[in-house]
């Protein structure tokens, strides 16, 4: 059950220590850690339900539930914010369902390579195409073990800051030196650079190099060999976690936790402007008309372009801000295809994928450079990557018995078309070209699992523009809340001087994907927010 707002309607001035705008993940995250420091809170939300990209409906037939974009809860199980409230999560409702088989790749002749929690199965495959590569797995994972403590206490630690600076020192007393050398590198690299360093095979490459396009990295764009890093270690040590009957468990138990600290969740009620006095924020005006009034800080969890673009007014005072947020770049487009099935996918490659919770579609790494640059040339690519959801193989409530959802992530597409790469499709808007370029990807598919669409009950297709209408936060259907490239990360994330959530308005931060650490379901910067607001 979720929490809303019982005031009274004539009830105009609301006051409390914090206001977050917008339900999504962080800014629960912050109004819980607040809340249990004995901050009064209030989260407004204007879509008729929380969670921001973390959402679960049946949009193809009745008690068929799919996850509208999030559906990996990896980051969240493993986040700070689970860590110090995990049994209180779960005794307000959570669930979580873990997957062994976690990710695969499948290739152009119909074969296939996939990282699953038993270490010596993981092994055998890779050693089937490569003995080396498979000695190689193995070394990384065990410096993994000694690597993942400083790397996972540099990201959740506020940037920059005392928390990451002890981190780095503790890192290096451990490890020495040369260590810090080789995570500096580890984190301006290629995915193709950091690959071509440990592995031969390519199909080893190619699974592992797969992660890079869930964000906005090409094979060859620096700093991007990270992600592929930490997914691939981290599935084979920990496996992956989806949440039991959707993904938007999360958010039942962060809203009912949220009630249960004293915090109040205000839906249906868009922000019309965030008010300020002398310099600094003092609240929100609803659309409605009512003011809620904020002692001590107003959270934005939403896109810096929504609360710079729209919620305030401009001042000359702030123009040389305004003008670098007006400049924050988004990260390409994204396409979700949700499919009622009367069965799993047929995988030509084997049986065996029916048990894995994503299968990639992005055989090879010069296919993902391509489609990376058909997409920010403005085109739609002629083979884009997919990111092939199986939920129901890992948790078959979310479908009637014996039935199955199908979650297919497009990657990578033009948030404005500028025409196909194929020369195919004549449209230049989303909502024109929208069911044919699903038509192309479930081509694409059925190539992979022969008679996939003679299995389709149901197809509900939510193109670029489509997220943005659902989650305005998605901009141009971007489901990272901008670019993650190195001058928009880290120190940069979202303009350099401010990635420690404040902003040039006393009183008003920032908070979400668009913030350290970016994108993905870990909480870390609605969290971190709440901790250095309310003292550590």
């Amino acid at each position: 059950m979720y929490a809303y707002d019982t005031r009274n309607e004539g009830e105009q001035a609301m006051n409390y220590d914090a206001i977050v705008i917008g339900a999504g993940h962080n800014g629960l995250a912050a109004a819980v850690e607040l809340a249990a420091r004995g901050w009064s809170v209030a989260v407004v939300e204007a879509a008729g339900e929380p969670g921001g990209a973390v959402k679960t409906r049946e949009v193809t037939l009745p008690g068929f539930r799919h996850d509208l974009c999030a559906m990996n809860l990896s980051m969240f199980a493993g986040s700070a914010f689970f860590n110090k409230n995990k049994d209180a999560l779960f005794a307000n409702g959570l669930g979580i369902v873990p997957a062994a088989d976690c990710f695969a790749s499948v290739f152009r002749d119909q074969t296939w390579l996939g990282v699953s929690t038993d270490l010596e199965q993981t092994s055998s495959r890779i050693a089937g195409i490569s003995p080396k590569d498979a000695a190689a797995w193995k070394a990384m994972l065990a410096e993994f073990g000694a690597d993942a403590p400083h790397i996972f206490g540099l990201l959740g630690s506020p940037m920059p800051s005392v928390a990451a600076a002890k981190v780095v020192w503790k890192a290096w007393r451990a490890r020495g030196t040369g260590w810090l050398y080789d995570t500096l590198k580890l984190l301006v690299s290629s995915p193709r650079d950091f690959l071509d360093a440990r592995f031969e095979h390519p199909k080893v490459k190619t699974m592992m190099a797969a992660w890079g396009l869930h964000l906005d990295f090409a094979p060859d764009v620096a700093g991007g060999a990270l992600f592929p890093y930490l997914e691939s270690m981290a599935n084979q040590a920990f496996g992956m976690v989806i949440g039991q009957g959707g993904a938007d468990t999360i958010i039942k138990a962060m809203t009912s936790l949220l009630a249960s600290k004293g915090g109040e969740l205000i839906l249906g009620s868009a922000v019309d402007r965030i008010e300020t006095s002398g310099g600094a924020a003092t609240g929100v005006r609803l659309a409605d008309g009512r003011v809620l009034t904020a002692r001590k800080a107003v959270i934005a969890n939403a896109h810096p372009q929504i609360v710079f673009g729209k919620l305030l007014a401009a001042e000359p005072t702030r123009a040389g801000f305004d003008a670098k947020i007006a400049k924050f770049r988004a990260g390409p487009g994204t396409m979700m295809i949700h499919l009622a099935l009367d069965g799993l996918p047929d995988w030509a490659a084997g049986e065996a994928l029916k048990k894995f919770a994503y299968v990639h579609v992005a055989p090879d790494l010069e296919m993902m450079s391509r489609v990376y640059a058909e997409a920010v040339d403005g085109l739609l690519p002629g083979e884009p990557a997919l990111v092939v959801g199986q939920p129901t193989a890992v948790d078959p409530s979310r479908a009637p018995d014996g039935r199955h959802v199908l979650w297919v992530q497009v990657r990578v597409l033009p948030a404005t078309i500028r025409g196909d790469a194929l020369g195919a499709i004549e449209g230049r808007d989303w909502d024109t070209v929208k069911d044919a370029y699903a038509d192309r990807v479930l081509d694409i598919l059925e190539h992979y699992a022969p008679g996939l669409r003679a299995r389709i009950l149901g197809r509900s297709v939510f193109s670029p523009l489509d997220l943005e209408r659902e989650n305005p936060n998605l901009i141009g259907g971007d489901n990272l809340s901008g670019s993650h490239h190195l001058d928009q990360n880290f120190l940069f994330r979202p303009v350099p001087g401010y990635s420690r959530y404040r902003t040039p308005v006393k009183s008003l931060y920032l908070c979400g994907a668009s913030t350290w650490p970016g994108a993905g379901t870990g909480s870390g910067s609605g969290f971190m927010l709440a901790g250095m607001l309310a003292g550590k």
